[in-house]
């Protein structure tokens, strides 16, 4: 390296080091002006963090993918705001996909078809109920612990509403909204049900509430805090519909499931039950809260359950007052540090993991013993935490790779820390000489989410690790005040971490999965006899009942089945598009000027849409997704007459 190249490398450290420590500290007298304490005095940096630039000795992965070439894994991830989910290939970082879930997506047609709109929710008129939303979470449904490729899950925090997509075509096929939930945030899926042994799938989801409501929140209430409260909700994956919810003490914010299905937690702030930032505050500690699957299923079948307003979902009350019995307890809150955050279950099926987030520690919870105090085996709930190592400050989630180790995003220190779980309870028993961190690399900056290939299931594998980063001063091209952020790789399979490629992620992606490509098994086309309303030679045409309309129409590359469509001004006019092509990725769109309608058709699919047809005049309806050299070619006039 030539002097001049290593002294701007230099540079470049410094001011990456000076601009993560900057933005440190920004963030931590932001805490502390609020008034909250996060215990720095005993917080060691055994391993001191190393460049994100700088050579590691991890064993060489690939991070170029060759033109032509597939990735080895998906990265499922949430959109944030945007209201979707998103794919990317790992290792390459290309985007493959935005899968539409909450917002209206004109590409493909979502929010704007009637059978998209039937997901979405539509009020009384047909309008749309919701038009945003905020996903966080995105988890995928399983068998035996690990991905079994039929379903992914996500949340929408404005509007407390889950989502199911299906992997076989990568769309969402159902929308359920919780009720008398508001910042629905934390969600997992059953690793298998715990009531029937056989059962080694996914039959539920379970869903953490974020914000205290009026229960009901009919505006009653609204001045005493005392009667507001959260629920922790439980869908059936089949059917997406409640099964049934559980009332707790303080706010939920992430959520984990035990391999065996016995247990879900959900980490838990606020357990003051306040209802200001000052409130919020006033404890040292919070809380892990432990849910009991099949007590609470069995409380909800034998009718030991209430309602709340209009909703007749049987609700399960799970507050510190009424669960004081661990043989009866439905739910049970292990003490951690200040208002924790991320909550992950080890790949053995040992431990959760909690990052404590205005604490500089994670903590260790070993499930066996917290079934052991629920059947009344343990006396002191306290002893249920087995290690709580101080790793760094602002730990918000944490990753696995199989071997024992975790790692942990630290948002404050800009870092990600590696560290192994045994040598953490070892130091918890006494055994000063356990080296608990291993190692911790830089990321650019503040990282929020972090996640493992295969990391949330019991074939974690320990290659990469996705460091979710949210902020990106000076990384890539301006492009205005707002900036993109960064999704980093990191080549953790080996003793010490190595960055090894830096994204963009259009902002504001939450928590994702990274699942091995051999899981995922997509159909290439549709089945054209799944559509009831599928369109077909015998049926195709213009179908008049009174001022009503239905024109079904087909299209075979490269036209339309009707090169002129006639209706009157004032009918209600409904289009049925089918694709006829039968080879993959040919698919057709279908735009009408003025109407505000443009939505694609894949191979031997179906989709409809409806609109009033109120302006007299001539309008092209044309393919908007290139499909044949003669795509431009290829239109139907829609005459609207007077």
């Amino acid at each position: 390296m030539t002097e001049v190249k290593k002294n701007r490398l230099d540079e470049d450290l410094l001011k990456a080091n000076g601009r993560r420590n900057f933005l440190g500290k920004s963030a931590l007298l932001g805490l502390t002006g609020a008034g909250v304490s996060l215990g720095l005095a005993g917080c060691k940096d055994e391993i001191a963090a190393k460049p994100a630039a700088a050579a590691a000795s991890a064993p060489a992965l690939g991070r170029e993918v060759a033109p032509g070439q597939l990735d080895d894994y998906y990265h499922f991830s949430s959109g944030g705001h945007s209201g979707e989910a998103r794919i990317l290939g790992v290792p390459s970082g290309r985007t493959l996909r935005r899968i539409p879930i909450f917002n209206i997506d004109p590409m493909v047609g979502w929010g704007i078809t009637n059978e998209s709109k039937a997901i979405m929710g539509t009020k009384p008129d047909g309008s749309l109920k919701y038009t945003t939303g905020d996903t966080h979470h995105v988890h995928g449904s399983y068998k035996d612990g690990t991905y079994d490729g039929r379903w992914l899950f996500t949340n929408d925090k404005i509007h407390s509403r889950l989502a199911r997509i299906r992997m076989d075509t990568m769309e969402c096929d159902k929308i359920t909204e919780l009720p008398n939930v508001m910042g629905f945030h934390g969600i997992f899926t059953d690793k298998r049900d715990p009531v029937d042994e056989k059962i080694n799938y996914t039959t539920r989801v379970f869903c953490g509430q974020e914000f205290h409501t009026p229960l009901p929140n009919d505006g009653r209430d609204l001045e005493d805090p005392s009667k507001w409260g959260c629920l922790f909700s439980c869908v059936d994956a089949e059917t997406m519909e409640v099964r049934w919810q559980c009332r707790i003490d303080g706010n939920m914010e992430l959520v984990a499931t035990s391999y065996d299905g016995k247990l879900a937690g959900s980490t838990n702030y606020n357990t003051e039950n306040a209802m200001d930032l000052a409130g919020m505050m006033t404890a040292e500690r919070d809380a892990c809260t432990f849910f009991h699957i099949e007590r609470i299923e069995k409380m909800v079948k034998d009718g030991k359950f209430t309602t709340i307003g209009s909703s007749k979902v049987p609700v399960v009350d799970g507050r510190k007052a009424a669960n004081a019995d661990p043989k009866a307890a439905v739910t049970c809150y292990v003490q951690l540090g200040k208002n924790p955050h991320g909550v992950n279950a080890s790949p053995d099926g040992k431990y959760f993991v909690t990052a404590d987030k205005l604490s500089p520690t994670a903590s260790v919870i070993e499930l066996a013993l917290v079934l052991k105090w629920f059947a009344g085996e343990l006396k002191d709930l306290k002893e249920v935490v087995v290690a709580q190592p101080e790793i760094g400050l602002g730990p918000l989630h944490t990753a696995f790779d199989g071997k024992g180790n975790a790692y942990t995003s630290l948002f404050l220190d800009s870092q990600v820390v590696k560290w192994n779980i045994a040598q953490a309870i070892a130091q918890f028993k006494g055994d000063k000489a356990a080296k608990v961190v291993l190692d911790r690399i830089d990321v650019n900056f503040q990282p929020g989410h972090g996640y493992s290939s295969m990391g949330e299931t019991k074939e974690s594998d320990g290659k990469y690790f996705n460091s979710g980063n949210k902020f990106s001063k000076d990384r890539f091209l301006p492009v205005g005040p707002l900036h993109p952020e960064t999704e980093q790789l990191i080549n953790i399979s080996g003793e010490k971490m190595a960055t090894i490629a830096e994204h963009t992620a259009y902002p504001e992606p939450h928590d994702g999965i990274i699942v091995r490509r051999d899981v995922v098994k997509t159909r290439q086309i549709y089945n054209m006899d799944d559509f009831p309303n599928a369109v077909k030679a015998e049926n195709a045409g213009i179908e008049r009942k009174g001022n009503k309309v239905h024109v079904r129409l087909m299209s075979q590359a490269p036209a339309f089945s009707m090169p002129i469509i006639k209706v009157k001004k004032g009918d209600e006019v409904t289009i049925t598009l089918t694709n006829h092509d039968k080879v993959e990725d040919l698919t057709h769109g279908c735009a009408v000027p003025t109407y505000n309608i443009c939505f694609i058709v894949n191979p031997q699919e179906t989709k409809s849409v409806t609109f009033k047809a109120d302006r007299v005049g001539a309008y092209w309806i044309y393919c908007t997704h290139f499909c044949h050299a003669l795509h431009l070619e290829m239109r139907s006039r829609l005459l609207i007459e007077a």
